[in-house]
């Protein structure tokens, strides 16, 4: 496209450095320049309408636009704009939504950090990780252990955990004390013949020789999402968690769910420990505990960690940690708002009734030349862009078939995500059954157009 000088679209490009973007490809393109939102969709400055098929960034639960929030932050900020919680300071916007997190937890937890994003949530797990066992007398258990293609985040510790290469490319990243074990994305990469069960099995006694390998005193940290995000939305193998949670319950190593994209009605529950049973002594969250209308996160931890951190209090005085805009009035009132509106509407109870719609609507396109594979729980999906679907033969790299596909979805009015050949749906949590079916007939579109340009 050409780029008339002065524009927004001029302006950005002079002035913006975009995050997850080619930056070369950028200076030619420019941006898609979003100007309003409506429920489950958005609107670019010539005025066409797109549905949003993964909520943003996996977070606006809500839609993007919220009056009622709107009203709740204003009102905060004419009584209290901003006010920090160092050295004992507190408001009670902060407290609310701290009692009504630990009220709703899905596993019995202690207290609650407030962070501004899942990233800071997540650097905030590791460092206790460190400090919890510094604490108990374990100093040696620095190591910490995600899963390949796992994302938790895009800070430098954080993004160290995350199993994504091409986000650890010359940053001079992961730092040391990271390791990954094994993507346990069975479709891909299960054995023939092999079981869901069988290759769960696998996974875990990978797992268990990474943690030998090391050396079990050395490892005091593990990190999980319950359906990989932004892997591809790859939902664990049967029995994958219940054995998991056993090797790392044998050699004494900390859980950490990850609920940053799971937390608050994904999955079909309020949280994805629930639907996949996990037992973690924290759990991070964030996008939709304010449905993305305020930068606000929340790490959650047990009794057990709490005790480990008021003893290295008594020991070293204040809790050195924290950040300026944790606790803040006006995105603790806006989450606790959120909290209250999936309350009303009941989101799980919803998300359960319309996963059945929202799943059939995809699998319609599963004889579609281009689909491989097709797997999801609650309103979140991952779908397989593969050249033979039973065999599991990917399309070759050179025909960037995903690539192609983004571009005829943004054509067709439908903002997809992709990652590699693999496609993600995870559309607000307030869709329609006829956004649904929209969303199915503009996905087909980009699906027939893409096809007919590599067939």
């Amino acid at each position: 496209m050409s780029v008339i000088p002065n524009s927004v679209h001029a302006r950005d490009i002079a002035s913006i450095v975009h995050p997850q973007t080619n930056l070369a490809k950028h200076r030619e393109v420019g941006p898609l320049v979003i100007t309003g939102g409506e429920g489950s969709r958005i609107f670019d400055d010539g005025g066409k309408d797109y549905i949003e098929s993964v909520a943003g960034l996996w977070c606006a639960s809500l839609g993007f636009q919220q009056e009622r929030l709107a009203k709740v932050a204003y009102e905060q900020m004419r009584t209290l704009g901003y006010y920090h919680s160092y050295r004992h300071r507190s408001n009670e916007p902060n407290v609310d939504l701290a009692e009504k997190l630990l009220a709703i937890a899905p596993v019995p937890m202690s207290k609650v950090l407030f962070q501004c994003s899942g990233s800071e949530a997540n650097d905030t797990a590791i460092k206790l990780i460190w400090y919890y066992h510094n604490a108990i007398g374990k100093p040696e258990k620095r190591k910490i252990i995600a899963r390949s293609m796992g994302y938790h985040g895009s800070t430098a510790a954080a993004v160290s955990l995350s199993g994504k290469p091409d986000m650890h490319a010359d940053f001079g990243l992961p730092f040391e004390p990271f390791r990954h074990t094994e993507f346990p994305h069975y479709y891909r990469r299960h054995e023939d013949g092999e079981s869901e069960e069988a290759f769960s099995t696998r996974m875990a006694e990978a797992l268990e020789a990474l943690i030998l390998e090391e050396g079990p005193e050395t490892v005091g940290g593990f990190f999980a999402e319950p359906v990989m995000g932004a892997g591809g939305a790859v939902l664990p193998p049967a029995t994958y968690f219940e054995k998991i949670q056993a090797v790392l319950k044998k050699y004494e190593i900390l859980f950490v769910a990850d609920e940053v994209i799971c937390g608050f009605g994904r999955t079909g529950e309020m949280w994805g420990s629930t639907t996949y049973n996990l037992e973690p002594d924290m759990i991070s969250s964030a996008k939709a505990l304010s449905a993305a209308m305020q930068p606000i996160s929340a790490l959650m931890i047990n009794e057990k960690v709490y005790q480990a951190m008021l003893a290295q209090s008594g020991k070293l005085g204040p809790f050195a940690h924290g950040y300026t805009y944790a606790g803040h009035p006006v995105a603790s009132a806006v989450a606790l708002e959120v909290l209250k509106i999936y309350e009303e509407m009941d989101v799980v109870g919803r998300v359960k009734a319309l996963s059945p719609t929202f799943m059939a609507a995809l699998e319609a396109h599963g004889d579609h030349p281009l689909i491989g594979d097709i797997r999801g729980t609650g309103l979140i999906c991952g779908i397989e862009l593969m050249r033979d679907g039973p065999g599991r033969v990917p399309f070759e790299a050179e025909l960037k078939v995903a690539e192609r596909f983004q571009e005829n979805a943004l054509k067709n009015g439908l903002i997809p995500r992709a990652v590699g050949d693999r496609l993600v749906f995870a559309p607000p949590l307030i869709i329609t059954e006829a956004e649904i079916a929209e969303m199915s007939d503009r996905f087909g579109r980009a699906l027939d157009d893409t096809w007919a340009e590599i067939r």
